[in-house]
């Protein structure tokens, strides 16, 4: 996404996304934008990565707002799977010998060096370039990942639900025995045959490998809000959270600001 950057070890730098496959191709309420759900999902991008680093799926969320006001949102599981095109792995290691190259033209020692060491090493050779390439990507050696997501759009925020669907779907995908029905099924079910349960009732259905349950307030509750409030307090601190509430009350603006 960032272009030829060549500071950036190909594993390290993100490539753009696209939408894989999509369903139902269009619903009437809410017509499906490709470069939004695709930009939301991903907002890094597309990631490459080697069996030697983290890849635990990771849930996120989001909401579309509309120019008319209206909302959809959005819950996104990310994985990572092994690419098995050749044709992909050759271009990751010609990457490689190019950020290599690269890297070695702007970072040649001067030939005046007094001590004959350069800044980007040492007496005992041993140079950044060096270090890039030995924690390189090396097709012979190295299984290449990629980056995949899968994504559940609904009309109201039923995180806790939907993060429960998008894993139990992801696991039946990667455990090596198979779910009991086809997965479509499953994806069938969750799409036409639940309803949206009542105003202050709760609605239980079956998932591939458990329930799952999802809670609607009534109409003299305050309004559905899904997400753990503990994990504010986590990432934040209480004198922040303090402080954020304060600045809301007192009609201060807000930025937060992260990767």
């Amino acid at each position: 996404l960032a272009g030829e950057n060549f500071e950036q070890t190909p594993l390290r730098r993100t490539f753009k996304s696209k939408v894989l496959a999509r369903y139902p191709e269009n619903v009437e309420w809410n017509p499906f934008d490709q470069d939004a759900v695709g930009m939301l999902c991903m907002p890094k991008g597309l990631a490459f990565k080697t069996q030697a680093d983290c890849r635990e799926p990771q849930f996120h969320s989001f909401i579309i707002t509309r120019e008319d006001g209206s909302r959809t949102f959005g819950f996104s599981l990310t994985f990572f799977e092994e690419v098995t095109s050749k044709q992909i792995c050759s271009a990751m290691q010609t990457l490689y010998h190019m950020h290599n190259a690269e890297y070695d033209i702007l970072h040649t020692p001067p030939t005046n060096d007094k001590d004959g060491c350069s800044s980007t090493g040492d007496c005992n050779g041993t140079s950044v370039s060096k270090l890039q390439r030995f924690n390189s990507y090396d097709i012979s050696r190295d299984t290449l990942y990629v980056s995949k997501c899968i994504c559940l759009i609904t009309p109201m925020s039923f995180m806790k639900a939907c993060k429960k669907v998008l894993e139990q779907l992801h696991q039946a995908v990667t455990s090596p025995q198979p779910p009991p029905l086809p997965l479509e099924s499953y994806i069938y079910n969750i799409l036409y045959e639940v309803p949206l349960p009542p105003a202050g009732r709760s609605l239980k259905f079956s998932g591939v490998y458990g329930p799952i349950i999802c809670q609607r307030p009534s109409t003299s509750e305050l309004p559905l809000f899904d997400f753990p409030v503990k994990e504010v307090f986590e990432l934040l601190g209480v004198e922040n959270v303090v402080q954020l509430f304060t600045c809301a009350l007192l009609e201060f603006q807000i930025l937060l600001y992260s990767q």
